[in-house]
């Protein structure tokens, strides 16, 4: 998100896209010929891409990931992307450059599910971010946050749903993981980093009601008195939602940014039929 709040920026690097249908369709035998880089502008201009690629357009080393046009690139101190995109459904260009500067790192993933299949790791949870696009001209700089994740399994073998927020402190960031297991057990996760990434459990705040999205998708989140309120809708699909919230964590009034999955709803055979539109997957 940017200083100002007047922007927010998306990039999920794939490898074996988790939401994908053509990866679901195939069987999900090859990740690597399931890859993508998901890129997302919110605010003025919007714009979004998320076009699938085969392994032949992926190269990758230890400190380099290129995926079709676009790559991310490690030096040991920041992490820069550079975005060469068609955005869909109306194509246009959206090509630019976006450095990640981490404050620091967290020692460990966590383990979302029982059997450990599932790891998810908030790399740097407080870092700073500064976006150049050429295409749409635009330039900010902000706060950000980075993370990956891993799965043995499909997400849909392992969980129904998820509500997930973030939120930038004063000193650090906050992050709330609420998981509902496909088992029925629950792992819910409140935490506190520290600039330099050192994470701190804190209690869980009070469970706190938001509204159902325009697909009627069910959501939720926490705060320390119970009231959050939702200021932007970024995403609403018929299984995901991302907004921006206003609520109380760790005793600031903090403006985090939220996320709900519902796995049954992903893998409904008309919900697949429909992502190909803004998914697409060249056949060369």
């Amino acid at each position: 998100m940017s200083d100002d709040g007047q922007h927010g920026l998306t990039i999920i690097a794939f490898l074996g896209s988790v939401f994908s249908p053509y990866y679901a369709w195939s069987g999900r035998g090859d990740p690597i010929n399931h890859s993508a880089i998901n890129v997302v502008l919110y605010g003025r201009p919007k714009a979004w891409a998320m076009t699938e690629r085969s392994r032949r357009h992926v190269n990758r080393t230890a400190t380099s990931l290129a995926i079709g046009p676009s790559s991310l690139d490690w030096d040991g101190t920041s992490l820069t992307i550079r975005v060469d995109e068609v955005t869909t459904p109306l194509p246009s260009r959206l090509a630019g450059t976006i450095r990640v500067r981490p404050g620091g790192f967290t020692p460990a993933p966590f383990t979302l599910d029982g059997e450990g299949r599932h790891r998810w790791w908030p790399l740097a949870p407080s870092s700073r971010v500064e976006v150049a696009f050429d295409k749409p001209s635009l330039r900010w700089s902000g706060h950000a946050y980075f993370d990956t994740n891993e799965g043995d399994v499909p997400l849909e073998d392992s969980f129904r749903s998820w509500t997930w927020s973030r939120a930038t402190l004063t000193h650090g960031a906050a992050i709330l993981y609420d998981v509902e297991r496909r088992d029925g057990s629950r792992q819910d996760l409140s935490l506190r980093f520290d600039p330099d990434g050192t994470p701190r459990p804190i209690a869980p705040p009070v469970p706190a009601a938001l509204p159902r999205t325009l697909w009627r998708l069910p959501r939720a989140t926490r705060s320390d008195d119970g009231q959050a309120a939702l200021l932007r809708r970024f995403e609403d699909a018929p299984f995901y939602s991302r907004s921006l919230l206003s609520a109380r964590i760790c005793g600031e009034a903090v403006r985090p940014v939220h996320e709900s999955l519902d796995c049954d709803r992903l893998t409904h055979p008309l919900v697949r039929f429909m992502l190909p539109f803004r998914m697409p997957r060249p056949r060369h």
